[in-house]
């Protein structure tokens, strides 16, 4: 049987990453639209428009990390 502060511990694990990941998702939608946009019209802004698409990214990675870091240090 699992007591309520590892589920806190979890559920609080698994709002980092859900939530992380779903913000960048949404930045990545609405980034990835705006550079489709700009590359019909500029043809080389290729790496501007990935590199403003792979940004959002590091909040995902950050949702992991600290993920990580409430379970190693909480439980």
């Amino acid at each position: 049987m699992v007591d309520i502060g590892t589920g806190m511990v979890a559920l609080g694990a698994a709002l980092s990453i859900g939530l992380g990941a779903l913000g960048t998702a949404y930045a990545q939608a609405t980034i990835g639209a705006a550079g489709v946009g700009l590359l019909a019209e500029k043809e080389h802004m290729v790496g501007s428009v990935i590199m403003f698409v792979a940004i959002p990214e590091t909040l995902a990675i950050l949702g992991f990390v600290v993920a990580y870091l409430i379970l190693t240090t909480l439980t």
